[in-house]
């Protein structure tokens, strides 16, 4: 089966505070995204590689894959308004029937294994989706107030997402929606039915500073080579 991993590294700096995009921020002298891109070509030697970037950042981004390049070419796209437009644009590039993982570029601390799960589980479901389970207690807020829920109804959804391009393609024709806060609930919308498997508690999305430190003293860069 055709692999293909639509990154998704449109994402600002806002969180972070700092002018330069998360994702190109380095640790251990690398940028983060390089850690992302390294860990599926590590996964997966067939694997193609579609990196949805920024338009003010495109040049940046493309000089990460150049230096990946003589040995794994990666596509490029300007990402959309929206990471729901951004997707849109990179998969618009896959024409062939394949497993599509879409990855958030700033979860640099996934690991091969969690990639070949969602691939063989998406082989068997249809689709794939990573999550944890919650650990504090939840509220939810509503027009009267909050109410307390369960954790163990509660699930945190990460990335790898991961779907058949007979679900996932289709689905994303469709015109953007508020209610589309992840790829599943795109697919979901279009009446598939969702599978949910074990993420990891490392697979952290760097959204602020304290999850920068948090990556710095787990990541490892002599294991990511390919």
């Amino acid at each position: 089966m055709n692999k293909y991993a639509v990154i998704v590294a449109g994402g600002s700096g806002l969180r972070m505070g700092t002018v330069l995009p998360k994702q190109f921020l380095l640790i251990h002298q690398k940028p983060i995204l390089w850690y992302t891109l390294h860990t599926f070509l590590k996964s997966y030697k067939d694997i193609h590689i579609i990196l949805v970037l920024p338009a003010e950042f495109y040049e940046t981004g493309r000089v990460i894959c150049d230096e990946i390049h003589s040995l794994h070419p990666i596509q490029t796209v300007v990402g959309g308004d929206t990471r729901f437009h951004s997707v849109q644009k990179g998969l618009a590039l896959i024409q062939e029937q394949s497993v599509i993982f879409i990855h958030d570029a700033v979860r640099c601390l996934l690991t091969p294994s969690l990639i070949h799960l969602c691939f063989e589980e998406t082989l068997r479901f249809g689709s794939a989706i990573p999550c944890i389970d919650a650990k504090d207690s939840v509220r939810l807020i509503h027009s009267s107030g909050h109410v307390s829920i369960k954790r163990s109804d509660i699930k945190l959804v990460q990335t790898p997402q991961t779907f058949l391009s007979d679900f996932l393609l289709p689905a994303y024709l469709t015109e953007y929606q508020e209610a589309y806060t992840d790829d599943a609930s795109v697919v979901e919308a279009s009446n598939h039915p969702i599978h949910l498997v074990e993420g990891e508690e490392n697979n952290i999305k760097i959204t602020s500073p304290i999850d920068l430190v948090i990556a710095e003293e787990l990541l490892d860069p002599p294991q990511h080579s390919i």
